[in-house]
């Protein structure tokens, strides 16, 4: 059971703990706040206008994760912390760097993040933040003008959010300099190593000084990675944490949910769950960009307000479905390109609209409901021959789901935009077709199928 810094005893507790921890030139793992303790900002003894600019922006209470890093980090060590998704990781590493940067204009923190839509999230909230306290955040990511993310850079921001390979380019170009570095982080570092960017990490961290804070972050943690950070950190130096249940990868706030139904009728278990559940904002995660279309297409001609996002779509059009579904879009349908990282309030529901092909897949993908506390749904409309892919999902992510019958028939007779290869139809008719291009394969490659592969590693760069 969480403890809370609103009672007496506990706020003692951890004032005892928290002052050990700062007269101490070491902290050895799970040295304190092993009892799930939830502090205040202001309780972090964190400078009053740091406080301040958080209450601004929305944030009070640290959660969990926030409650264990910021001190440890606050000392000066390096860490890794293993954390499920939607515990509010980007808050442990952003609020303690700006409270330890000296303030002046120079790059001294790098954060590596996979996707270029978490390094626009990152840095939105690093920027929100950062306008009251004159810390000024710049994000690179491939897909947009390199010419003025160079711009950006001469501008000497403070910190610098962005993806593996921007960040490379921009260094060989000779426009971004580590020499001033004192705080590196890698966020959701295993899924780069899973996208084939692990050996750019590295490089990218060999540019910066040997004295310097490693921040590792991330739901799973690949033996690779805790390699690659000890090795660029400080002997010594280096803390692990683990949040919650080591066996548990997703939080408990989300019930999990399947259907078994035939391949041709996917289309009305998803138009059933839909009608059945009436999620208030759902995203609907496809195996491929063609599968997505089509998806799309079906809930448009439903009269449903969704919107759609995969690789196959520019950067500026990413942005504007991004934006459009935290504006008041019901759904949200996209490939794997959305499944990591990606902080958008009220998700209510995640629906797979085939089995994901890695049990990792699904733990990202539902960690986009029940973020930060909140109760969430996730759905698989699967086929009879994945049975055992369920049950392999069931045994990674430790969870139990509960088989739900959804009443078709209302959905069996309609013409739906689609034909029998989940293409679109250029006349009416009523099949209910499925993407079969990689329905059946597990791929660790696919340009949107999955995480691994030179070609969505380029999309991303």
């Amino acid at each position: 059971m969480d403890w809370t810094a609103s009672s007496g005893k506990h706020k003692a507790l951890y004032t005892i703990a928290l002052e050990y921890i700062r007269n101490k030139t070491c902290v050895h793992q799970y040295a304190f706040l092993t009892y799930g303790v939830i502090l205040e900002f202001k309780e972090m003894q964190l400078k009053p206008e740091l406080i301040e600019a958080l209450r601004r922006v929305g944030f009070v209470n640290a959660t969990e994760v926030q409650s264990e890093a910021i001190p440890i980090l606050l000392q000066g060590k390096s860490i890794i912390a293993r954390a499920k998704t939607g515990t509010g990781k980007t808050g442990a590493f952003i609020v303690p760097i700006m409270e330890m940067m000296s303030g002046s204009r120079k790059i001294e923190a790098l954060i590596i993040v996979p996707t270029r839509e978490l390094a626009s999230q990152v840095s939105t909230f690093a920027q929100k933040v950062g306008s009251h306290l004159h810390i000024y955040t710049t994000t690179v990511y491939g897909g947009a003008s390199i010419n003025v993310q160079m711009q950006s850079i001469r501008s000497k921001p403070n910190i610098v959010v962005g993806t593996p390979g921007r960040l490379l380019d921009l260094i060989k170009h000779g426009a971004l300099e580590l020499d001033d570095i004192k705080y590196l982080v890698l966020d959701e570092a295993d899924i780069m190593l899973d996208m084939g960017f692990i050996d750019d990490v590295e490089e990218i961290m060999s540019y910066t000084p040997r004295e310097k804070q490693v921040m590792l972050f991330s739901a799973t943690m690949p033996k690779e990675i805790v390699k690659i950070a000890e090795r660029h950190s400080v002997p010594g130096q280096m803390t692990s944490i683990t949040v919650g249940e080591v066996e548990d990868l997703t939080v408990s706030t989300i019930k999990h949910y399947y259907t078994i139904v035939p391949a041709r009728l996917r289309f009305s278990a998803l138009l059933a769950y839909i009608k059945t559940y009436s999620p208030k904002k759902a995203i609907i995660f496809a195996r491929t960009k063609y599968q997505a279309d089509a998806i799309h297409r079906v809930l448009v001609s439903q009269k449903y307000n969704a919107i759609l996002m995969h690789g196959g779509l520019t950067q500026a059009m990413r942005e504007r479905s991004l934006s459009g579904f935290r504006g008041g879009a019901q759904f949200l349908i996209a490939t794997n390109v959305a499944a990591r990282g990606l902080d958008i309030a009220g998700v209510t529901d995640v629906i797979n609209f085939s089995v994901p092909e890695d049990p990792n897949v699904y733990v990202h993908r539902v960690g986009r409901s029940a973020r930060m506390g909140k109760e969430g749904r996730a759905m698989i409309i699967a086929e009879p021959l994945e049975k055992r892919d369920l049950q392999n999902i069931m045994d990674y992510a430790n969870v139990d789901m509960k088989k739900i019958e959804l009443n078709l028939e209302p959905f069996r007779n309609l013409h739906l935009p689609i034909n029998e290869n989940g293409g679109f139809k250029r006349r009416g008719g009523g099949f209910h077709g499925h993407d079969r291009r990689n329905e059946h394969s597990r791929p660790h490659g696919g340009s949107n199928s999955g995480f691994r592969g030179n070609r969505h590693r380029k999309d991303q760069r």
